[in-house]
């Protein structure tokens, strides 16, 4: 199953509502789940991003209407990388 990677700032009303964000992730992985994903990791971090999270979904369809229904919501704002795992790495770059 493809991988993404999703970069998050929190928005003004996220950060409004805060101590819901756990809730929030929560249902964000119900959410994704429901789609045929998965959510592998979260991290808050420090810098131009709140959060990161590492998640799975069928394909890039699936990929844009979770970060659809995430932004919405208004919490957030996302950025989403289609991630490659190294073999697909290597073979790529063996294909040059």
């Amino acid at each position: 199953m493809p991988t993404y990677i999703m970069l998050a700032k929190w928005t003004d009303q996220g950060l409004r509502s805060i101590g819901d964000s756990p809730k929030r992730l929560d249902a964000a992985r119900k959410g994704l789940a429901e789609m045929g994903g998965q959510i592998r990791s979260v991290f808050m971090t420090m810098g131009d991003y709140d959060l990161v999270a590492v998640y799975e979904a069928p394909d890039d369809a699936v990929c844009a209407r979770f970060t659809l229904m995430l932004g919405r919501q208004g919490h957030v704002r996302t950025t989403s990388m289609k991630a490659f795992p190294e073999e697909a790495y290597r073979q790529i770059v063996a294909s040059i």
